[in-house]
């Protein structure tokens, strides 16, 4: 069996929709899943027990931001990420490209890689794609992110097609720096690609293709939920998913909220991450099975309800919404736990269920009457 093995367990009937089972050295993930994203080795206002309460499978942590803050000395003497954050279940990193990319005002990009100054203390550093590949070996992540450039939206042909071929040229560098090094922990790391090409459908269909060739564990789509419209985001997704091998798991970065998520596992995806849940938390918006609430909103004032009876979290069935809101106006550090926990337990839970109707062979159906109940705003 390779490092990293992805077994199809079924497929749905009225959309491209699958549902799979991917096998690391740090344990099993059932698919679609959705990742918890921890960009400095931990996901921001929860502990891993929390996290394995709510039935996460997997976790993110950031090459830039644990590049700069521990460093790698500190990572590499606690014997990884997996033992200095104690999640012994699997991790994946990004390779700090989309960081880069925010950092538009303070960095360079050139044939070797991208200048680029800290957010901490404004020191220069430069990340080529053999450094950034060294950087996850010392993380230790069960998958580690070839090094890509991000292209704005909207971006100019030329300039797309041009930053699409530096990502395949620094796809090639990473890939020979991860074959000729080894894991510094004892076990398997995978090394995924990334599928770039912004909204052009020729350049995303050359950028599959040359992805594919390189027989990775894996595949991720890039350069999305970056401003466009939804509807140009699912159709870049779909024709990335038409021209992606079958037999290997398709990771779309970035993206996205409930609804798109539902969208694009019709399309075929299979792994998602985002920000979302736990940064709308923070700011009082709560994803739940009925639609979307503002629990900042007085009409919760005196809603003694559970926050969402629908899904299986103790969290959400325990707190009421008359609670959470007064800890929200409160200004209580337990209120954003409290909403974090909620919203990635649900987006979890969302996960669970489009598997289980892959399975029994109805998704389409019950995604459609799913997205439009989402999108409700209670």
């Amino acid at each position: 069996m390779p490092a990293l093995h992805f077994q199809l367990s079924g497929t749905d009937v009225g959309s491209k929709a699958r549902a799979g089972k991917i096998t690391t050295d740090h344990g099993e993930i059932s698919t679609p899943v959705f990742m918890p994203v921890g960009t400095a080795g931990s996901v921001k206002a929860l502990t891993q027990q929390q996290l394995k309460a709510i039935h996460s499978q997997i976790i993110l942590g950031n090459t830039y931001h644990l590049y700069l803050r521990p460093g790698l000395e500190v990572i590499e003497q606690a014997g990884g990420l997996h033992k200095f954050n104690g999640w012994d279940r699997p991790i994946l990193t990004d390779s700090g490209g989309y960081q880069v990319f925010s950092l538009a005002g303070t960095r360079k990009i050139s044939e070797e890689g991208v200048t680029f100054q800290s957010h901490i203390d404004g020191s220069k550093h430069l990340f080529t794609p053999e450094f950034v590949v060294d950087i996850q070996r010392s993380i230790g992540a069960d998958i580690i992110m070839a090094f890509d450039e991000c292209p704005p939206y909207p971006s100019e042909y030329a300039y797309a097609e041009k930053s699409m071929h530096l990502t395949h040229r620094w796809l090639d560098r990473c890939f020979a720096r991860f074959n000729s090094t080894d894991n510094k922990y004892g076990y398997a790391q995978n090394l995924f690609p990334i599928v770039q090409g912004s909204a052009f459908p020729n350049l995303r269909v050359n950028s599959c293709q040359f992805v594919s060739s390189k027989n990775a564990s894996g595949n991720a789509i890039g350069g999305l939920s970056v401003g466009e419209p939804d509807e140009l985001m699912y159709e870049m997704c779909g024709l990335c998913c038409d021209h992606l091998p079958i037999e290997k798991p398709r990771y779309l970065m970035g993206v996205g909220t409930p609804w798109n998520i539902l969208e694009c596992i019709a399309l075929g995806i299979d792994m998602f991450d985002c920000v979302m849940p736990t940064r709308n938390g923070r700011n009082a918006m709560l994803f739940t099975s009925k639609g979307v609430i503002n629990i900042d909103n007085k009409k919760w004032e005196k809603d003694f309800s559970p926050l969402d009876d629908g899904i299986d979290c103790e969290t959400s069935n325990y707190y009421s919404k008359a609670y959470l809101r007064h800890l929200v106006k409160s200004k209580e550090i337990t209120g954003l736990t409290i909403a974090s926990i909620h919203n990635l337990a649900f987006y979890l839970h969302l996960a669970t269920e489009a598997r289980k109707h892959i399975l029994q062979g109805d998704f389409l159906t019950w995604k459609n009457l799913q997205v439009e109940l989402l999108k409700t705003r209670l």
